[in-house]
């Protein structure tokens, strides 16, 4: 029971965190800029993220449904995460081209 209300608290962490990636790479798609973003944070998040996936592989004492949604959560935000750093370096291009006034 411990264990389920464990998981049940991490995977309400996970669903929460990632339901705020969607806005922030919306937010980045319409903006076309990197100010404001920082890619140390989001490195640090997605190393946070990989670290979870990785703790959901190698943990024994989970059963194979609450792996498989833990697992499936922390990838979600992989590739979100992934795609606002994707994001990043397209906008920091973009910035540098428009200081150039190139645009």
């Amino acid at each position: 029971m411990l264990e389920i209300l464990k998981t049940f608290f991490e995977a309400a962490m996970i669903i929460l965190f990632g339901l705020s990636w969607p806005f922030n790479v919306i937010k980045s798609l319409r903006s076309k800029t990197a100010k404001g973003k920082s890619p140390v944070f989001l490195l640090l998040i997605f190393v946070g993220y990989i670290c979870g996936v990785i703790k959901c592989l190698i943990l024994p004492d989970f059963s194979d449904r609450l792996k498989v949604l833990l697992l499936s959560l922390y990838c979600l935000n992989l590739i979100m995460v992934g795609t606002d750093l994707f994001l990043y370096i397209r906008n920091k291009r973009l910035d540098a081209t428009r200081e150039k006034g190139e645009i």
